[in-house]
C-alpha cells in the first residue's frame, strides 16, 4: 500500500509536470493547430476498450482534425485520490470518467455542466439521472449499470429444480438454496464485502422485493425513513443470509472483485449479485458459464406488497473539468466518446450494456436479453442515491453486521445520521 502511494503522488507530479490537460500555463487552446485534450479514465488501457477508444477518436477527427486526444488510464483503486488532488489543484485532465450516483455528485463542482452540448443526445441515450445534480447534467452516459441476480442453472439442473422457474418468494428461494446445497454442495450466494462493496450490491439487488414502491420512490428522491420496518428489514436479512450460512465462509475477508464472482464461475456458489456492464456480468461468466447456463432472476419477494424490479443507473460516464480552455471542443469529444459507432464497439468487445438504447444485444444469449427486457420496468439503483460518505460508512457498518459486533438498530441509526448530514 506505502509503494502504491507513492506511485500515485508521482503520478500526479508527473502528469502535471508534462502538461497533462491545463497543469501547464503554456498549454494551447483545444482546436488550435496544436491544440490537445487530456482524458482520464480506467477504462482505455484495457484491450477489451481499444476499439471503443478507437471510434471515438475517429468520430471526434471528423469534427476536429487538428486535435489531438490523449487518454490516461489510471489504476480504478486509486483513480479517485487522483482525481481529488487535481482536482483541489485546479489542474489536470479536460475530460474525466465517473461512475454514476454519489462519485460524481460530491465532484460536480469541479465539473462543466453539459446539457447545451449533449442536448440531441437526449433520446438516443439512457442513464442520463445517476450524472446529473440540481437539475445540470455533468456527464454524458457511456454503459447502464446495474445489478441482476445471476445463477448458475446447471446447479439447479443438478438440485431437481427447474431453471426457467427461479424462485419468486424469499421462503422458496431459501428452500430452493437448501436443495441446491444437498445435491451440490455449493453454497447459495457468493459474496464479497472485504471492501464493503457487497452490501451495495444486496442493498439494490433485494431491497425492491422488501421496500413498498412508495417507499423505493421516496428513497430514490431523498425522503429515506430509516427508522420504517423494511428498511431495517433490508439490513436484518443481511445478516440472516449470513447467520444461516448462505453466503460462502469468510465473505468479510473475500474481495468482491474479482474474488466473489470466481466462487461463482467455479460453481461453489449458485447464485451471485453481479453487474451489467464492465466487470462481473453477463460477457464474463460466459466464458465459464454457457450462455444457455446463465440466469438472470428478479429479486424473491420477501415482504407482501413489494413489487421487485431491475435496479440500474448510468454506469460509467465522461465529464469535462471547469478548467478546460475550450468547453465546447470537450463537449464535442463527450459526445464523441457516447456516439453510436463507439458504443457499439463497446458492447462487442466488453459486453457493456451501453446506453445507446439503439444498439441490438440480442446476440448476447438468453441472460442480456432478460435483462434488457427488464430496463422497461426498472428503477434506479437504492445504493447509487446515497452519498459517497455514507457508502463508506454502510460498508463498515455491513462489515460489523456480518461479523456480529453491531446491531440492526444501530446501523440505521448511523446511516441515518450520516443520510441527513449529506
Amino acid at each position: 500500500m506505502k509503494q502504491r502511494a507513492v506511485w500515485s503522488a508521482v503520478l500526479v507530479a508527473a502528469l502535471a509536470l508534462t502538461g497533462c490537460g491545463s497543469a501547464t500555463g503554456t498549454r494551447s487552446s483545444p482546436g488550435g493547430s496544436d491544440g490537445k485534450l487530456v482524458v482520464w479514465d480506467w477504462k482505455s488501457g484495457e484491450p477489451s476498450a481499444a476499439r471503443y477508444v478507437q471510434q471515438a477518436k475517429a468520430d471526434f477527427a471528423k469534427k476536429h482534425p487538428n486535435v489531438t486526444v490523449e487518454f490516461v488510464a489510471q489504476p480504478f483503486d486509486q483513480y479517485y485520490t487522483l482525481l481529488g488532488t487535481a482536482i483541489q489543484s485546479g489542474k489536470g485532465p479536460d475530460v474525466v470518467l465517473f461512475n454514476g450516483g454519489g462519485r460524481i455528485r460530491d465532484r460536480s463542482d469541479a465539473l462543466l455542466p453539459l446539457d447545451e452540448y449533449v442536448a440531441e443526445d437526449r433520446q438516443r441515450l439512457a442513464g442520463w439521472d445517476a450524472f446529473t445534480k440540481d437539475g445540470k447534467t455533468y456527464a454524458g452516459p457511456v454503459t447502464l449499470q446495474g445489478y441482476p441476480i445471476y445463477y448458475n442453472r446447471t446447479l439447479y439442473e443438478k438440485a431437481g429444480l427447474d431453471p426457467a422457474s427461479p424462485a419468486t418468494t424469499w421462503p422458496e428461494f431459501v428452500a430452493d438454496c437448501a436443495a441446491i446445497g444437498r445435491q451440490t454442495g455449493a453454497k447459495c450466494f457468493a459474496l464479497g464485502n472485504k471492501e464493503g462493496v457487497g452490501i451495495q450490491f444486496f442493498l439494490s439487488a433485494f431491497g425492491s422485493g422488501i421496500l413498498t414502491p412508495q417507499e423505493y420512490d421516496a428513497w430514490i428522491a431523498g425522503k429515506r425513513d430509516w427508522t420504517s420496518p423494511n428498511v431495517k428489514r433490508i439490513f436484518a436479512l443481511w445478516k440472516e443470509t449470513q447467520d444461516a450460512k448462505l453466503n460462502n465462509d469468510g465473505a468479510n475477508s473475500t474481495a468482491m472483485f474479482n474474488d466473489a464472482f470466481a466462487i461463482f464461475q467455479s460453481a461453489k456458489a449458485a447464485h451471485v449479485i453481479g453487474l451489467m456492464s464492465d466487470v462481473g456480468h453477463w460477457k464474463d461468466f460466459n466464458e465459464f458459464l454457457t450462455a444457455e447456463k446463465l440466469g438472470v432472476m428478479r429479486a424473491p419477494v420477501v415482504v407482501p406488497g413489494a413489487t421487485p424490479v431491475l435496479p440500474y443507473d448510468g454506469g460509467i460516464g465522461y465529464a469535462v473539468t471547469k478548467w478546460t480552455k475550450d468547453p465546447k471542443v470537450a463537449g464535442d469529444l463527450v459526445r464523441s466518446l457516447t456516439s453510436t459507432a463507439a458504443l457499439k464497439a463497446f458492447y462487442a468487445e466488453a459486453g457493456a450494456i451501453a446506453a445507446d438504447t439503439t444498439i441490438d444485444v440480442s446476440s448476447g444469449g438468453p441472460a442480456v436479453a432478460a435483462i434488457v427486457a427488464d430496463l422497461k420496468t426498472g428503477k434506479p439503483a437504492l445504493h447509487v442515491a446515497l452519498s459517497s460518505k455514507s457508502l463508506d460508512l454502510m460498508g463498515r457498518l455491513s462489515q460489523q453486521l456480518l461479523s456480529g459486533s453491531t446491531t440492526v438498530d444501530e446501523v440505521v441509526k448511523q446511516m441515518a445520521a450520516s443520510d441527513q448530514a449529506g
